[in-house]
């Protein structure tokens, strides 16, 4: 009974293995029908890896067989730099049982090559445990041209980039030099404006100052002291020509200047030759200056000119730091020099207009009203050191004849001889004037009466010595009378001396002339109202002769 239990389980056993079997076998087959209507490649491998099956798909695409295909055969289809990579990654996908998922190119029939993409995923039975691979290939060669060339249009465009930021990296750092180069130039300008102003600050102020000398000396010393502020970075001089305009000779320098010969010729300066600034460059031998010789830097001789007339030079040399003159300083040297023209031009007017009005315009001698002002100056020095001072009043004889008989350009000619005569006569110190018509005055600063009455003498005697030619007639002999006064005999005051040399030349007159006739002390107290009368009455009597 038992034996029959265990034929009939048996019996049931394998008729249930049976049916299993026939069931997987229909599965399979269902599988592969779905696996042929898929338009992608499909295939399916053992556990181990080794492909068991591939849909029609795959061979047509490859052209491969099964026999090339199953187990590791596939691999053949795949492009040679693309399996190590497809081995490696499917050797981890075995060991870790995790999907597949790679990119390769498979080799189609005609030999060409397409990208695909393939996934595989493992299939496990209810332990876990993987009893078969399902996997799958897309064709992805138009996703991959695509990519490439969006990679290439994106490394086309990368380089464009790369170009476009070179660029503007160098236009950058072409800005950055040119706005670098832009103040560079900015503070140069800056720097040189704000130079430009202190020095046309500093002429200014050097014009102030020339214009309140009073005579060259102050001028040229002002000069000399204001170049080197305002040509800090030139050397100069100052040379002046001498009285007869042969010869300059180097008053003052500044800054080490130094030139080789400290008097020279006028003619050996080209500008004081022409007038103008004579510029020679530093290596230019066309028309060098003779006084400059072995200078052999650039240098600039600019004239020095008052109304027209040159009277001297300033001489510029450039130095290292500045090898050549610009126009500008050419400009500022020669302003410079202009200033200082313009301020011995201004000295020379003025004194020619004090000449005017302290000098006789015939005689040349002082008049009358630079008569007063130095008497009344002498006389306080005088008084101050307890010193004589004497006083001669001149009056030429029968000067009336001169003009009726000669004419009064021949009267003229006497008057402006016998004023030569004075200024020979005299002493330094002395003073000589033209008091009116043809009297003239002698102010003797120290001389006490005698010597003032000695001197008068010795004029009165060479005087007639004189030989005056008139259109090359003799005019004859030439005498005078004179009056002597002295301080402090005759007065402390101009009005008291000049009263008492005009009478004591009123009694000359009266004695005969061609005498000196010394003033009477002033009468007393008591007496002097009529003594007053007497010389008022005896001035009036002498306007009305004329005094001839």
């Amino acid at each position: 009974m038992a034996l029959v239990i265990a034929i009939a389980f048996l019996g049931r056993l394998l008729a249930m293995q049976g049916e299993a079997v026939t069931a997987a076998r229909d599965g399979e087959a269902r599988f592969h029908a779905l696996a042929e209507a898929i338009p992608q490649i499909v295939w399916t491998s053992t556990p181990e890896g080794l492909v068991d099956y591939c849909n029609r798909r795959w061979y047509e695409f490859t052209g491969l067989t099964e026999e090339q295909t199953l187990g590791l055969g596939w691999k053949n289809a795949l492009h040679p730099d693309d399996q190590p990579v497809v081995a490696q990654n499917w050797a981890k996908a075995l060991a870790s049982g995790a999907a597949f998922e790679s990119e390769y190119r498979i080799r189609n029939a005609a030999g060409g090559l397409r990208w695909h993409l393939v996934r595989a995923s493992p299939m496990r039975d209810p332990a876990g445990t993987i009893v078969k691979w399902f996997g799958a290939c897309a064709d992805i060669e138009d996703q991959m041209h695509t990519q490439q060339v969006l990679e290439d249009q994106a490394k086309v465009r990368s380089a464009e980039l790369a170009e476009a930021n070179t660029r503007l990296q160098e236009e950058m750092l072409e800005r950055d030099l040119a706005r670098r180069q832009l103040d560079e130039q900015n503070a140069k300008m800056v720097h040189e404006l704000t130079a430009r102003s202190q020095r046309a600050t500093l002429l200014a102020k050097m014009g102030e100052l020339l214009q309140s000398c009073v005579n060259k000396d102050e001028v040229f010393a002002a000069a000399l002291g204001f170049a080197p502020k305002i040509f800090p970075t030139s050397r100069g001089a100052v040379a002046l020509l001498n009285p007869a305009r042969d010869l300059a000779e180097v008053i003052g320098s500044w800054n080490d200047c130094r030139l080789p010969m400290p008097v020279f010729e006028s003619a050996s300066c080209w500008a004081l030759r022409t007038g103008h600034p004579h510029l020679v460059v530093a290596g230019d031998t066309t028309a060098p200056c003779a006084h400059a010789a072995g200078v052999k830097c650039t240098y600039l001789c600019v004239p020095i000119l008052a109304q027209g007339e040159a009277f001297g030079i300033l001489h510029f040399q450039a130095a290292v730091e500045e090898p050549v003159l610009a126009d500008a300083e050419l400009s500022l040297k020669t302003t410079f020099a202009g200033q200082v023209g313009l301020s011995v031009a201004n000295i020379r007017l003025r004194e020619a207009l004090r000449t005017q009005s302290i000098k006789d315009p015939l005689t040349g001698l002082y008049n009358r009203r630079y008569l007063a002002e130095m008497l009344d100056r002498e006389i306080r020095r005088a008084v101050r050191s307890a010193q004589s001072l004497g006083i001669l009043m001149l009056d030429l004889d029968h000067f009336k004849n001169f003009n009726d008989t000669y004419g009064h350009e021949a009267g003229d000619t006497v008057l402006r001889e016998t004023a030569s005569f004075l200024i020979k006569s005299i002493r330094v110190e002395d003073f000589a004037c033209r008091f009116g018509g043809e009297e003239f005055m002698v102010i003797l600063p120290t001389a006490d009466l005698n010597a003032a009455h000695a001197r008068a003498e010795r004029i009165r005697s060479k005087l007639r010595e004189l030989t005056v030619l008139h259109r090359g007639q003799s005019l004859g002999m030439i005498t005078v009378s004179v009056g002597v006064a002295a301080l402090p005999e005759h007065g402390t005051s101009a009005q008291e001396l000049i009263e008492a040399a005009d009478a004591a030349l009123y009694r000359a007159k009266r004695d005969g002339r061609d005498r000196v006739v010394d003033a009477v002390p002033p009468p007393a107290p008591a007496a002097a109202e009529v003594q007053m009368g007497v010389q008022i009455e005896a001035q009036v009597n002498a306007a009305g002769m004329g005094k001839s």
